[in-house]
């Protein structure tokens, strides 16, 4: 898709303008303590371009799912904190998002300036379904930057939802694509267009549900299409195997059913997975063969047999999607799935395949872990927005910047 890029915009000079920026700050917090700080990291090569070059900025993002009021549990107080020592430099943070404080905030920046506004979703017009609501909330954000302002959108996260501070600013002021947006968008084109094969796509997590259209999209093109995470049990189950207590979508079995008499070929479970008595760190747990989970006993990983199969089929790949861990990373006892799995990833990275995580938990996971994100081609920071591009539906926040 052609849009205008930061590189247009920057040519076009800044100096002296303020500039309305979407980001995606939409970090894990654990109370106030921001528990992954990537989206954040992601953000600053745009926001450093535009104050390099004299901009001032307005910044807006959402946290969590606020339901359309203020709520200090969804405050960016902590993201504020996290950009300005990333930025290493003050960043302003209004007590509204388009009232008072932030007016007058806005006012008064001079070039070089930052200003985060306070959680968009906040207002309940940002993700108003009535166009006229989210037209008028949007026309207040884009008076924040004045007549001479731009838009920028670099939060890929959000690209994929219609909301005012995504989508309807770009229809009043002039609109560009920031670094990350323009990188993701060129990484998934990269992937669903003239793909190197063996093509491998990973995928985990919790649902089938959540990955029915990837996977419908995804497994005609794909050499490899491996499933693991709790969103495996439904397709064991659609197998004949008893899963015991474990993660079980019963309404998609014969969804997983067809999907396997399809793409059987293409389409790999795991051999053993790791049951545990209970969801929980510690909780007493064996490796088992999946035709064998004892009744009661919920698999939490994928097991070292299963790791080891995957790694042979990935090892011979030249690109390599991942979207989903392979268990419960966030217990050690139940990482070594998605461990191993991504050392396999890595180890095709270094002899040459073109591999990308496809945000949220996966990359998530690559940083837990300390498994470096330097050992994959691409990080996407945006999981939701990665697999509806990837299913092929249209991300309004992105055909709002075309030419």
């Amino acid at each position: 898709m052609n849009v205008n890029t930061l590189d247009d915009l920057l040519s076009a000079g800044v100096s002296g303008r303020k500039i309305l920026v979407r980001s995606d700050f939409n970090v894990p917090l654990d109370g106030s303590t921001i528990t992954d700080t990537g989206r954040i990291t992601a953000s600053i090569p745009t926001l450093k371009a535009l104050l390099d070059a004299g901009a001032a900025l307005v910044i807006t993002a959402h946290l969590g799912r606020p339901k359309g009021e203020a709520d200090s549990e969804f405050s960016l107080g902590p993201v504020a904190e996290e950009l300005s020592s990333q930025l290493d430099q003050y960043v302003q943070l209004a007590e509204d998002v388009v009232g008072s404080d932030a007016r007058e905030r806005a006012n008064g920046l001079t070039d070089g300036d930052v200003l985060l506004v306070e959680n968009v979703r906040f207002d309940p017009r940002e993700t108003s379904k009535d166009d006229a609501e989210r037209a008028e909330f949007a026309k207040e954000l884009a008076s924040l930057v004045g007549e001479d302002g731009a838009f920028v959108s670099d939060g890929f996260g959000v690209v994929h939802r219609k909301q005012a501070s995504v989508f309807d600013v770009a229809s009043i002021l002039p609109s560009y694509a920031g670094k990350l947006v323009q990188a993701e968008v060129d990484v998934l084109q990269s992937l669903t267009g003239d793909t190197k094969h063996p093509y491998a796509v990973v995928l985990g997590g919790s649902k089938v549900s959540d990955k029915l259209g990837v996977i419908e999209s995804l497994a005609p093109k794909v050499d490899t299409l491996v499933i693991g995470g709790g969103m495996c049990f439904t397709f064991l189950a659609a197998q004949g195997y008893s899963v015991g207590s474990s993660l079980l979508q019963d309404d998609m079995i014969d969804t997983c059913k067809d999907l396997l008499a399809r793409f059987g070929d293409v389409i790999a479970l795991p051999s053993d997975v790791v049951a545990a008595e209970g969801f929980a760190a510690d909780a007493p747990h064996e490796t088992v063969a999946v035709d064998s989970i004892p009744e009661g006993k919920m698999g939490l990983d994928i097991g070292p047999e299963s790791v080891k199969a995957f790694a042979e089929k990935l090892g011979a790949a030249k690109t390599i999607f991942w979207n989903g861990p392979m268990g419960v990373f966030e217990f050690p006892a139940f990482a070594h799935g998605t461990r191993g799995v991504a050392e396999a990833i890595i180890s095709a990275t270094k002899d040459g395949a073109f591999s990308v995580v496809g945000g949220g938990d996966s990359a998530a996971a690559v940083r837990t872990l300390g498994l470096g994100e330097e050992n994959f081609s691409h990080i996407s920071t945006g999981g939701g927005a990665s697999l509806e591009y990837l299913e092929g539906k249209e991300l309004p926040g992105v055909t709002a910047l075309a030419k």
